[in-house]
Order: C-alpha cells, then structure tokens, then sequence
C-alpha cells in the first residue's frame, strides 16, 4: 500500500542537489518555500531568512489576536492619556 503525502511548496529539490549547491537553491526559491525530498518524500522545508522572519511576525500576530480576543469585554479602565 502507497501512502500518498502533500507537498506544502512548488518548489522541490532533492537532499543531493541541495548539498551540492544550496546558495543556488535558496536564489532560484527567492522567497518561497522549498520542499527538500528525501527518496522523493518531504523530510524538510527550507525558507529564505526574509520568509521565515515573516512567518515568525505572522505567528506573533496570531499570539495577539487570541490575547486580544480573551481580553475583549472585560471591565474597562478610563485613564488619561498624560497618565501613560
């Protein structure tokens, strides 16, 4: 029985070409993901520091919401804003 996997990138490179050449990779991906296959399976994925530094503010963002959100309809505070 084959089990099939989904690929979460277009971009798909073998752990063998990646070794051989992985500025190349990381330049031709610009910044999309890349799926790193290994014996033609996702073992891995690599992201340019751009793209990664962007998926981190987008998972902080969602971190915020969810406070933000539990904090919502609570009892208010009336400050001046001097007092900040």
């Amino acid at each position: 029985m084959t089990l099939t996997q989904t690929i979460h990138a277009k971009t798909t490179v073998s752990m063998t070409d990646l070794r051989r050449n992985p500025s190349k990779i990381l330049e031709i991906a610009g910044d999309l993901p890349v799926a790193v296959l290994n014996h033609n399976k996702p073992e891995a994925y690599l992201l340019s520091a751009k793209a990664y530094e962007a998926l981190l503010d987008l998972v902080d963002d969602v971190s915020l919401i969810k406070t933000i959100k539990s904090r919502s309809g609570g009892k208010t505070i009336k400050v001046k804003l001097a007092d900040l």
